[in-house]
């Protein structure tokens, strides 16, 4: 589990083939700010860009980790196959802050960025989710883009799906990779975990029971 709060801006320094078709992944080196791995263990999850992944290899010294990514993640994520800058959290401990929401690490769609400017000292981020995806989205609910957790603004239900506007403060820009998105950029998306329960539970008709006699 996850919360949300990127811990560190790492970067895709290399993806390696892990086989020629494509039913095979990838192998994935990342380079990390110093530091940033010295509590971290083989086996460990960490988010890259909102996908939960398993540290494979370590190099603690020079800053770096691998993963292997499957051809299915690869196909329901987006910029987890190309070298640049990659947001980064480590798995939520059970003594931490829950500073953000929950969050899965499951990537549930893809949106595409359709506007990204400065307003004041802050910044507009809209973003393009699939018509899925949109009973999932509410006016202050929360949502996980590329990792991080943000608050819906505003929402508009077009014909090309819903797209909702976020506000975005200068350190979350400083401190993030989001703030090398522009309009057309594709990004991972999950929806509020709570939400995913509710409509489950309002899908589901109560079983039938018999009463006990005693």
């Amino acid at each position: 589990m996850f919360t949300g709060i990127i811990t560190g801006v790492g970067r895709i320094a290399a993806v390696h083939a892990l086989g020629s078709s494509s039913t095979h992944g990838k192998r994935l080196s990342i380079e990390c700010p110093s530091g940033y791995l010295d509590d971290v263990g083989l086996g460990d999850s960490i988010a890259l860009n909102g996908a939960c992944m398993t540290v494979t290899t370590l190099d603690v010294v020079k800053g770096q980790f691998t993963v292997d990514i499957s051809a299915e993640s690869l196909d329901k994520t987006t910029g987890l196959d190309q070298l640049g800058s990659i947001n980064l959290e480590k798995a939520l401990r059970a003594h931490d802050r829950l500073g953000g929401h929950i969050v899965s690490g499951h990537v549930d769609g893809i949106g595409c960025v359709t506007h990204f400017k400065q307003v004041g000292e802050s910044w507009e981020l809209r973003v393009l989710a699939p018509m899925a995806l949109a009973k999932y989205l509410a006016y202050k609910g929360s949502i996980t883009i590329n990792g991080a957790s943000l608050t819906v603004n505003r929402i508009a239900d077009l014909d090309a799906g819903c797209e909702m506007s976020i506000n975005l403060i200068p350190h979350t820009v400083q401190n993030t990779a989001l703030g090398t998105l522009v309009a057309g950029s594709n990004v991972n998306l999950e929806i509020d975990l709570i939400a995913r329960y509710v409509e489950r539970m309002l899908q589901t008709s109560p079983l039938a029971t018999t009463p006990v006699t005693l």
